[in-house]
């Protein structure tokens, strides 16, 4: 099971950018399923956007456009640029991770699937 780190978090203006951080270690980085979700207290969890281990991509379509998936596997690292920040994107944001191969659709749908999870950092977006 992988060990995920996020950083990157703060709190920006509306109309701003962030770039969120995951620090994988214990896992093989290029071979790894990830993930980024999101949650407002008091709300269901949110998918943003999941990454395979070929680099194939899917967005949440409230993020289409605004938000990026990279990686560096140099530093066993993925990053999630959010750009052009609405107050509605403030949440916590989780990365997950797993060894197992996914789908795209399936971690979008079914996050649950992903077994190693992150603490997580805070995005905040002030109007």
């Amino acid at each position: 099971q992988a060990q995920l780190v996020e950083s990157g978090g703060g709190t920006v203006q509306a109309g701003g950018s962030l770039r969120l951080s995951c620090a994988a270690s214990g896992v093989t980085f290029g071979s790894i399923y990830m993930g980024w979700f999101r949650q407002v207290p008091g709300q269901e969890r949110e998918t943003v956007a999941c990454i395979d281990r070929y680099g194939s991509t899917g967005f949440a379509d409230s993020v289409k456009g605004r938000f990026t998936l990279s990686k560096d596997n140099t530093k066993n690292t993925l990053y999630l640029q959010m750009n052009s920040l609405k107050p509605e994107d403030s949440a916590m944001y989780y990365c997950a991770a797993d060894r197992v191969a996914h789908t795209i659709e399936n971690m979008m749908s079914f996050p649950n699937a992903l077994d190693a999870w992150g603490q997580g950092t805070l995005g905040t977006v002030s109007s």
